[in-house]
């Protein structure tokens, strides 16, 4: 080919010929020709286009944007390019805009809902940026593309991510999300009640059904209680103002209902009501008829001042106690009962390094002769000096510890304490008779730990005597003991220490059996001895007298069998006399003492006399 030839030019040869003129100063073709062939393939470009000037009015657009909108491209001069492309409906993409119409801002793109003349949709993508060789004119090139199909997709993969493929319903993800909006300070500062409530249940014996129909038939099951929940949910719509609740699966057999905008717990409580009605019917699932209850837990609070977290920490909390008292219910969350929890879990997070910090001390109770009014021994009482709750006493904490297994070293420094602190009195006194101490010991003491050992060692560590210490045991561990409990027991008595069966009388009360194990003392349960509370004044509540034949009862049988027997909860004289007159051996009670420091043990054992006043008087606070 030739020089001389003529046809078609590419874009290459557009570029070439217009450097070459460039290059013999030809500037008078180069203005008139480019021109002309931009807009040749700005008219035909499959892209849809058009040129805006600065004031952001449309110049030119080609007719692939006219296609696209669905009108004629000539018609679109002269009018706002934003309202073509919707920029001005969204405050940051109108902002970013006018950025790039006033050149601060090199490009702006965007997706947004377009809609054309036939009143059909479309997604799109546009894109803003200066249009370039422009000349002494400024303009800019709007392009759109149409994104549809890419967005459809998008949104059926978005569905598939945040549905659950077995019930349909919304998942975990997309109810979190939900939920995370509704919570938002710009969702309920302009309108709606500022409150929220969740319904958050799970069903009772869903493992039963898989392991016993297979999960197959568990799957449907869950699908069939889907569809429950959902009508329950649009009925509950129906019977108030306001959207239906989001009904989601959230994993297993845990579904939430999330009420938004909800008018008061009564609300949010006629719907687990509701929903509880709705799955008691049998469900019928091929060939197989299917019966299911759930627990619910109820949560419902301002929105202002809650985050996700701790409303489904909450709604948790709420359907644990659900299901603790009894399954099959619902319950409404209480921040008193919530705090109690929360302590308990605080208090148990501690124990151990409790234990190594030194936060526990011992307080001893007397245990006094009855006849005599002489201290006879002590039972040793621990309390915990926590750094945030101040002093607490074992019923806060005892359960904790024998839970988490922190009973055994806790256990243990009981032991050694109290043995100590027994033979340091016994040095100080020596002119008096020795007392004993008792130490409480937890069944999984006696099944976790070598408390033969612990106390053997102790015992020759503080030079104690074994007929000094004594260990209590509740009735309920020691009654129907066998195998290693008996052993351990059996090898405690023959070391010489004393086992006392604490708050007997309220268990078993097996006084057959006690003739089989290496018992040696009863502590009777305080509620017999408040029974037996009355004094001289004519107006005073009569005694029990039931209580009064079966204490006496015990006490002739125990002593029959070898035992002696301590009344616990003494506080008056006149339940002394009457324990005394029916045989009892020692009482323990605000009588006597309360629970003290060791100090005022040694002061009580170095008092003028001994008899019940002078125990009295050193026992008071």
């Amino acid at each position: 080919m030739n020089g001389t030839s003529e046809g078609p030019a590419s874009a290459a040869d557009l570029d070439r010929s217009a450097v070459t003129e460039s290059d013999q100063n030809l500037a008078p073709r180069t203005a008139c020709e480019r021109p002309a062939a931009y807009r040749s393939v700005f008219t035909a470009a499959p892209l849809a286009m058009a040129v805006v000037d600065g004031e952001g009015l449309v110049v030119s657009a080609n007719d692939t944007l006219g296609a696209l909108l669905g009108t004629d491209p000539d018609a679109l001069a002269g009018c706002a390019a934003a309202d073509l492309v919707d920029l001005a409906s969204d405050a940051g993409i109108w902002h970013a805009y006018r950025e790039v119409l006033r050149g601060r801002q090199p490009r702006l793109r965007c997706t947004r809902r377009l809609k054309r003349a036939d009143g059909h949709s479309l997604w799109a993508q546009v894109t803003v940026e200066p249009l370039a060789d422009a000349g002494d004119t400024p303009g800019l090139l709007l392009s759109v593309a149409d994104v549809s199909a890419r967005r459809e997709l998008q949104e059926r993969l978005r569905h598939l991510q945040m549905h659950d493929p077995v019930t349909r319903l919304p998942n975990r993800a997309l109810f979190f999300e939900r939920l995370t909006a509704a919570l938002e300070a710009e969702t309920y500062e302009h309108g709606g009640t500022g409150r929220i409530g969740v319904c958050y249940l799970d069903l009772d014996g869903f493992k039963a059904v898989n392991d016993t129909h297979g999960h197959r038939v568990g799957d449907r099951l869950l699908a069939a209680v889907a569809e429950r929940l959902t009508r329950c949910a649009e009925e509950a719509a129906g019977a108030r103002a306001g959207g239906a609740p989001l009904v989601a699966r959230l994993g297993g057999d845990e579904f939430a209902l999330l009420v938004e905008d909800s008018t008061g717990t009564e609300q949010v409580a006629d719907l687990a009501e509701a929903v509880l009605a709705a799955l008691q019917p049998p469900f019928e699932l091929s060939d197989r008829r299917l019966s299911v209850t759930a627990s619910v837990g109820v949560v419902e609070r301002h929105t202002a001042g809650t985050t996700p977290t701790a409303l489904m920490q909450a709604a948790d909390t709420t359907l644990y106690w659900a299901k603790a008292d009894g399954r099959a219910r619902w319950t409404l969350f209480d921040p008193e009962r919530n705090a109690t929890r929360m302590t308990r879990q605080a208090l148990a997070a501690t124990l151990r390094p409790a234990i190594e910090r030194g936060e526990f001390a011992l307080e001893y109770q007397p245990l006094v002769g009855m006849e005599d009014g002489r201290v006879r021994g002590v039972e040793a009482l621990i309390r915990w000096n926590h750094p945030q709750f101040g002093v607490l006493a074992p019923n806060r904490f005892i359960a904790l510890a024998e839970e988490d297994g922190s009973i055994v070293p806790l256990g243990r420094w009981i032991l050694r304490t109290a043995c100590h602190q027994a033979r340091r009195w016994q040095l100080a006194h020596p002119d008096e008779p020795p007392i004993f101490v008792s130490v409480n010991v937890a069944v999984r003491q006696v099944w976790d730990s070598d408390l033969v050992a612990d106390v053997a060692r102790t015992l020759e560590e503080t030079g104690l005597a074994p007929h000094l210490l004594q260990l209590e045991l509740t009735e309920s561990a020691v009654m129907g003991s066998a195998g290693r409990p008996l052993q351990v027991l059996k090898a405690l008595s023959d070391m010489g220490v004393h086992i006392a069966i604490d708050d007997f009388g309220t268990g078993y009360s097996n006084l057959a059996y006690l003739s089989r194990l290496p018992v040696s003392v009863l502590k009777l349960d305080g509620a017999f001895v408040r029974g037996f509370q009355y004094d001289a004044a004519p107006d005073a509540g009569a005694a029990n007298p039931a209580d009064e034949v079966i204490v006496e009862a015990m006490v002739q049988l125990a002593h029959r069998l070898g035992l002696t027997v301590t009344a616990e909860c003494v506080e008056t004289s006149d339940q002394a006399t009457r324990l005394r007159r029916i045989g009892c051996d020692t009482g323990q009670g605000w009588l006597y003492s309360r629970p003290v420091a060791p100090d005022r043990i040694s002061a009580l054992l170095g008092s003028a006399g001994p008899g019940a006043a002078g125990v009295q008087t050193a026992g008071k606070p």
